[in-house]
């Protein structure tokens, strides 16, 4: 893979954990209340939203089930706005 194309995954999967943590406090809830709706640790996700640990798909669709959003919808908006913004 090229470099350009290894940015625009990461500037992707920024832009996504960006939303969910948006969503989050959208929502008004706590990293221990969306642990424990996902059934996730308190530690893994604030090193997701901390970006210390790089999530698995499982980790991202339970964090998006536990904010009831669509992770597809997510997905495709960050990696439009990462194309967008020449992150590639």
């Amino acid at each position: 893979m090229s470099k350009a194309a290894d940015r625009q995954r990461q500037a992707t999967i920024d832009r996504l954990i960006t939303s969910l943590e948006a969503e989050r406090r959208r929502q008004e809830l706590s990293l221990n209340e969306v642990a424990t709706r996902a059934g996730l640790s308190h530690t893994m996700v604030m090193r997701v939203e901390k970006r210390d640990r790089l999530p698995t798909i499982d980790t991202l669709l339970r964090i998006a089930e536990a904010l009831d959003v669509d992770l597809g919808a997510l997905i495709q908006r960050a990696s439009k706005a990462a194309k967008r913004t020449g992150k590639a």
